[in-house]
């Protein structure tokens, strides 16, 4: 069992920046990609972010230039830099792994507000 344990979120000024963090543990044999998701109350959630073990990313059009995803892969940990946030990117954001079977972590709430 994979167990995702995410960090980072808050609340934080229109223009300011966070850093989310997931470390992912447990029966990991072998990472394909690692991520986040977001879900702003009322909506489906959507795609951010993600990035394959070998440091392939896809960006959502929202995050482009604004957002930066990376990987550790000896910690199996990923990391969301997100700058230049704006009160629409308020939402719970989730890591997910893909081994390729998908693992979700309980969500990060993240806030933009003055």
């Amino acid at each position: 069992q994979v167990q995702l344990k995410e960090s980072g979120g808050g609340l934080v000024q229109p223009g300011g920046s966070l850093r989310l963090s997931c470390a992912a543990s447990g029966s990991i044999v072998n990472i394909y990609s690692m991520g986040w998701y977001r879900q702003a109350p009322e909506k489906q959630r959507e795609r951010v972010a993600s990035i394959s073990r070998s440091g392939n990313t896809m960006y959502a059009d929202s995050a482009k230039g604004r957002f930066t995803i990376s990987i550790d892969n000896a910690k199996n940990t990923v990391y969301l830099q997100m700058n230049s946030l704006k009160p629409e990117d308020t939402a719970v954001y989730y890591c997910y792994l893909s081994t390729p079977i998908i693992s979700w972590g309980q969500g990060t709430q993240v806030t933009v507000s003055s």
